[in-house]
């Protein structure tokens, strides 16, 4: 049986199709404005038994798909990122719209998580936003991040006062590289809080797509002096976790 495992989040959609644990099919879409629409887009073409949804669009979905379950983006991610690091006991994710950290026990269960969902500040939004101000794609922030010699201290933890402030520091002719270090330094410093709260020691598992930016990885990692492990396509833990387990609870019934 063919388990398909979707994540709607507040920026982008993920699909992933499983059979027996193993990955058969992968795709991925902006979320837009009528996210069902987008979904039904991202399913064509595909067979499948069962979808289990998760993110924050996983509600919308169910009532408008058959064969629908739905799972939060805690259990999603735990599930996924168990499966690709049988070991991991810890897991940052940064979406387009929340960052959460969890903690787990031996057995993968969660043990206790922090989310921050109240504002942009520390996540993928705040980056888009942050680095478009600065005449950035999203592929060459982290990087010039990563480049710059030093970073410029940004006070301001709210996206709003945070972009007045940067807008200003551009005014002075700060660097616009080591304006967006600082910019990294603020989101890592959210997280390393986190970290700290759910679970203080031993290797992170960093999904979502905010993964993908090297400059994060890297700060998180020299920050707690903890190793970071990065999935090879961190943006589709969650649906590959939901799609996981759905198969698991096929498997109970």
């Amino acid at each position: 049986m063919i388990a398909a495992g979707i994540d709607i989040g507040s920026r982008s959609m993920e699909l992933v199709l499983v059979e027996k644990g193993r990955i058969l099919e992968s795709r991925q879409a902006d979320t837009g404005f009528d996210p069902i629409t987008r979904a039904k887009e991202l399913l064509d073409g595909l067979t499948y038994d069962g979808i289990m949804a998760t993110g924050y669009g996983r509600d919308l979905f169910e009532t408008a798909f058959d064969r629908t379950g739905t799972v939060t983006e805690i259990k999603a991610h735990a599930a996924g990122a168990r499966a690709q690091f049988p070991d991991a006991l810890t897991i940052l994710d940064i979406g387009g719209q929340d960052a959460k950290a969890i903690g787990l026990l031996d057995n993968g269960r969660v043990k206790k998580f922090e989310m921050n969902d109240r504002c942009a500040a520390g996540t993928g939004k705040f980056l888009e936003i942050m680095a478009r101000n600065l005449g950035f794609s999203l592929d060459e922030f982290g990087p010039a991040a990563l480049a710059a010699k030093k970073d410029l201290a940004i006070n301001s933890m709210c996206t709003v006062f945070a972009e007045s402030e940067v807008t200003s520091l551009i005014a002075r002719g700060a660097d616009r590289s080591e304006i967006a270090r600082g910019l990294h330094l603020s989101v890592v410093k959210r997280a390393v809080s986190m970290l700290n709260r759910v679970s203080p020691s031993g290797p992170i598992v960093f999904s979502g797509g905010v993964a993908c930016n090297p400059c994060i990885c890297s700060m998180v990692g020299k920050a707690l002096d903890r190793e970071v492990l990065v999935p090879k396509a961190p943006q589709m833990t969650g649906a590959y976790g939901a799609a996981l387990l759905l198969e698991k609870q096929w498997a109970a019934a």
